[in-house]
Order: C-alpha cells, then sequence, then structure tokens
C-alpha cells in the first residue's frame, strides 16, 4: 500500500488486486478525514433518533442479536483517479488504487429505520461517526453524511462489524460502520454513533461543502456525489512486468458501476487505436465487481494496455480524464505501459 498522507491514513489497493474478487483488508484502501478514534466493542452504542417517533439506543450486542445480513461490495473512494486531472485538483492525490471489495457482514438498516418510525415529512437521514477533527480554522465537525430516506431504506443498505469474516479493523471502522452499496465511499460512514432522521436538509460540510460536483462539463453545479461511475482496472499486467516476445497471457481485471450491471469490457493493447470485447467471468456479486479477462500473444516493441467499461444502462468510461473544481468522479479509462523484448 502507498501511503500518501502522514497526518491521517490514507492509503492505496495495489492495482493487482482489481484482478481478484475480494480484497484482503490489510490491503484494502484507506481514506480517513480525521484520526481513527479509540472506540470499544463493549461499550460502543449506536442512537437512531431525529424525526422519529420511537428513538433506538442499541448496543452492539443488540445489534449483533438482531437478523443477519451480508453482501460482497466494491467501495471506492470518489477522488479516486483525482491525481491525473488536469489541471490539478486539490485534495488527497489519488493515482487509481482508492478501490477495494470485501464481503460486509451485520444487519440491513431498513428494518431498524422502520422499528425507529420515521414522522411525516421525514426526508433524509444523517449518519454521524466518532471521528471529529478541523475543517476550517476554529470549525471542528464530527464526520456526516446524510442520505434521502428512501435511498437509507434500500434493502442493500448494511449496518455491518465484520469484513471478510473478522471484526472491522480499526481503520474499517470498528467496531461499527454503514455500508451503502453502489455509492462511493465517502456514504458508508465508518465508527458510526448516530442515525437522525430530518425532515429538513443536511447543512454539514462533508454534505454541502464537499462531495458535490462543481465546474464539471454536463453536471449541475452543487449536484451531490452518489452513485459510482463506471471503472474498470487492469490487475494484470500492471507496469512494470517483464514480458516476453511470442509470450501468451490473460490479461485481467475488474470493473464495476454504481448504476448497474458492467454490460461490457473492452480492452486495447494500441493504446485505444482498436479494440476487442473482453470475455466477462461469470456469476458477479450484486455489489462486488465484475472480474474480465482477455488472452493476448505478446508482440515485441512498446504497448499501452487499456480497459473500457460500459455499465446496462449504457454509460460508458471516457478516454480522457473528468475535470471538476473538488476532483470527484474521474473515472478515465486505466492505461498500462508495457515495453516487450
Amino acid at each position: 500500500m502507498n501511503d500518501l498522507r502522514v497526518d491521517e491514513l490514507n492509503c492505496e489497493t495495489p492495482l493487482s488486486a482489481a484482478a481478484e474478487s475480494v480484497t484482503p483488508p490489510g490491503s484494502f484502501f484507506v481514506r480517513n478525514h480525521f484520526p481513527v478514534p479509540p472506540l470499544r466493542a463493549e461499550d460502543h452504542v449506536l442512537e437512531i433518533g431525529g424525526d422519529v417517533r420511537a428513538p433506538l439506543r442499541l448496543t452492539l450486542d443488540d445489534l449483533q442479536a438482531r437478523s443477519p445480513a451480508g453482501a460482497v461490495v466494491t467501495l471506492e473512494c470518489a477522488g479516486n483517479g483525482r491525481a491525473s486531472m488536469d489541471p490539478r485538483a486539490p485534495g488527497t492525490q489519488w493515482r487509481l488504487g482508492a478501490f477495494g471489495t470485501a464481503r460486509f457482514s451485520g444487519t440491513a438498516l431498513a428494518p431498524l429505520l422502520r422499528s425507529a418510525e420515521p414522522l411525516p415529512g421525514a426526508e433524509v437521514v444523517v449518519f454521524t461517526g466518532a471521528d471529529r477533527g478541523e475543517v476550517e480554522p476554529d470549525r471542528t465537525e464530527a464526520f456526516a453524511r446524510s442520505l434521502p430516506l428512501a435511498d437509507a431504506l434500500s434493502p442493500a443498505a448494511l449496518l455491518a462489524w465484520e469484513m471478510n469474516g473478522e471484526p472491522l479493523p480499526a481503520d474499517h471502522g470498528f467496531p461499527l460502520r454503514s455500508v451503502m452499496p453502489d455509492r462511493y465511499g465517502v456514504d458508508s460512514v465508518k465508527w458510526l454513533v448516530r442515525i437522525e432522521v430530518r425532515a429538513e436538509p443536511f447543512r454539514g460540510f462533508y454534505q454541502a461543502e464537499r462531495y458535490r460536483y462543481l465546474g464539471e462539463a454536463g453536471v449541475a453545479d452543487g449536484t451531490t456525489v452518489a452513485l459510482m461511475r463506471p471503472r474498470s482496472l487492469i490487475g494484470y499486467p500492471t507496469a512494470g512486468e517483464t514480458l516476453g516476445e511470442g509470450e501468451r497471457i490473460t490479461i485481467r481485471g475488474s470493473a464495476w458501476s454504481g448504476y448497474g450491471a458492467i454490460a461490457s469490457v473492452e480492452v486495447s493493447t494500441d493504446g485505444g487505436a482498436s479494440w476487442r470485447q473482453a470475455g466477462l467471468v461469470e456469476d458477479a456479486p450484486d455489489h462486488g465487481p465484475t472480474l474480465w479477462e482477455s488472452d493476448w500473444v505478446v508482440e515485441r516493441g512498446a504497448h499501452q494496455v487499456v480497459a473500457r467499461a460500459t455499465d446496462e444502462e449504457g454509460n460508458t468510461q471516457p478516454l480522457t480524464g473528468v475535470w471538476n473544481a473538488h476532483g470527484y468522479g474521474n473515472n478515465e479509462v486505466h492505461r498500462v505501459d508495457l515495453e516487450v523484448s
């Protein structure tokens, strides 16, 4: 993993993990806005309140006594790909490794929200973590994000305490986090301590002042960062691989989109001058990656391997970078340069 900052831990997943269906927690990317809060499972309490008739206060034992639920979910930071933007956008300069896939286990969120009985007129749900810090000089806030109530009631939304069959690591939200499949990772709040149902919009820093698209062609200013745009990554070969002329290899990778299932992945070995369809591995998880592969007989010389995904809604990765003021959602195609001798 490549450490990108030293004040809070922000690390990338090795791109070779894109050829695998699940990412080990130790290789799974980390995006923390503030230092990890020191929490204990035996003391942890989740409050569900706000505009509800029946507020809830639940320990981790209370939650773990409920019906279990889980899913394989791909999470991606909205800033993935920011480093290649031109001109440079501010923020953590992610290359392409701000992604990861895990089996998250816990319990479904929707039954808990219904048990709290949201009042008429309730429209949004705010998720607040135990982490907090200075977002501007002399301004301190807890990390919090909101979703429309209808989205929070999705059957896929989870409250999770396990990752790949083990308790959540501290960097991934121990002891409790929300997991919102198909949405950028910012909406899956770690170290979750409070869920608040509200009638009015939430105006927290990371809702109203960040994680909104500004200055992007074709996107209304102020549009909230939400569903993941289609992305395909090449897991093999990676830059620097030693390949021999005449060698037959299988180019492998994975693709995902928050807008729907991956319909196709195209692969080029000449920088996009020509394309061929990759084979999609069957039985992709509902909220995880679609693995793909394409055979190639390696030829001498310089090559650029490129992968481009299209989802079932017709959304296709652009060949060149997508720019906006905060550097979100840049899902341009992945390119791997190789020299074969």
